[in-house]
């Protein structure tokens, strides 16, 4: 069955509020086997609204609106739930005398505009909500439903779960089918070059691939439709097993692995250690290895040595170096890697060196230019990468690189 959601509001618009509702149902009907296939805002305009929600009622068999259930008349999802099911307002006796007493026990005087909050299309009903003053509206026409939740999320969630969910499973029974998804987290290879390396097995709707482009990384999601939870992951399983076999080590995680968390993982499988020496990262990898539990056994140092004389001091890089070639450099990049391993007595050392901009560029060594070194004990070796993007986006993507570095030979070690 198809459901579609609406939300409801201009300040939506706006972006004065982010719309974590929306995301939240779609996740939930999608654990109940129902699709959805299209996720609407409309601002607080009856005229806007009501064709949007018209449009969605033709091609859905339930339409959700969120939002708009409140006592002012800027408050239109009743209104509008009205004129698109034809079925005038009236006031529901139960909600009104909820509403009464609801303010009674707060001792606030009740106003009239708060009775607009106990009206219900005719033919529907209303949907108690325990955390707030605004009822839900259910309504059903032609085999299609009619679903409005109110917009605070303490409100919107308990009534969804006690009031909808109850009701879904009643209206799918017996033609219920299961959605389930797995993500592949993906290293080493771009959205367009993933896209030409799976194509053809994109081409299937049941399960279907679809590839999502992260920063520094790539997802592929397989979905999944089927009778039971068992018929979906067996197609999910066959269908991953053949992107194992494309993409081999490109894949390092499933789901909400991070690279972080899959590094630290082989570390601590292989008794192995690693320190950090960083500058333009500013600890920024260091801190993505220390989020994860456990990592307290692979990992004992970190040194930021944001300034050249932090790299002289600390890291005994030898002034004559910098001076030579530059902090951003290969060598500067190498000797903090093989300083740092040295210093922590680590496994494996890593420096990073670059410009995270947004100044500080040259023609000779533009912004977005870093140097990764990774030393061993059987050496040590370095990438020059030059990467798009803010500050942020730079300084991300070094770590994604120097993770994923190490994670390579970390593999290879064995």
């Amino acid at each position: 069955m198809i459901a579609e959601i609406i939300s409801i509001g201009t300040e939506l618009l706006l972006g004065q509020i982010v719309d974590t509702n929306a995301a939240y149902l779609s996740q939930q009907l999608s654990h109940l086997g129902i699709s959805v296939y299209h996720r609407t805002t409309v601002g607080d305009n009856l005229e806007r609204a009501v064709a949007t929600v018209q449009q969605a009622h033709a091609r859905a068999d339930f339409v959700f609106l969120i939002g708009g259930l409140g006592p002012t008349m800027d408050d239109l999802t009743r209104e509008i739930i009205a004129e698109v099911m034809e079925a005038p307002l009236q006031q529901d006796a139960d909600a009104a005398r909820q509403l009464e007493e609801h303010f009674s026990r707060r001792g606030y005087k009740m106003v009239e505009s708060n009775y607009r909050q106990a009206l219900v299309p005719t033919g529907g009903r209303p949907l108690p909500n325990a955390n707030g003053t605004a009822p839900g509206v259910l309504i059903e026409k032609n085999g299609k439903a009619m679903i409005a939740l109110p917009g605070p999320p303490n409100e919107f969630i308990p009534m969804f779960e006690t009031q909808v969910v109850p009701y879904l499973e009643l209206r799918i029974e017996g033609q219920r089918q299961v959605i389930r998804s797995r993500t592949l987290r993906i290293m080493g290879v771009g959205e367009s070059s993933l896209e030409e390396m799976v194509k053809d097995l994109m081409q299937s709707a049941n399960p279907s691939v679809a590839p999502y482009a992260k920063v520094g990384e790539v997802h592929l999601r397989v979905t999944a439709k089927a009778g039971s939870e068992a018929e979906a992951d067996s197609l999910i399983a066959e269908r991953t097993d053949q992107l194992y076999a494309r993409l081999g080590t490109h894949i390092y995680g499933e789901n909400e692995t991070t690279l972080e968390a899959a590094v630290v993982t082989l570390l601590r499988e292989k008794g192995l250690t690693v320190a950090t020496a960083e500058s333009c990262t500013g600890g920024l990898l260091s801190g993505r290895i220390t989020s994860i539990p456990g990592s307290s056994e692979v990992f004992h140092t970190g040194l930021v040595t944001y300034a050249n004389e932090a790299k002289i001091n600390l890291l005994q890089i030898p002034r004559a170096v910098i001076a030579g070639v530059g902090a951003v450099s290969p060598e500067v990049a190498q000797a903090m890697a093989e300083r740092v391993r040295e210093l922590a007595r680590a496994d494996f050392g890593i420096g990073i060196t670059g410009i995270a901009g947004p100044g500080g560029g040259t023609p000779e060594k533009p912004v977005g230019l870093v140097y990764i070194g990774l030393a061993t004990k059987a050496g040590v070796s370095h990438s020059k990468n030059l990467y798009s993007g803010i500050r942020a986006d730079v300084r991300y993507r070094a770590t994604q690189t120097a993770l994923e570095m190490l994670r390579q030979a970390l593999r290879a070690n064995g």
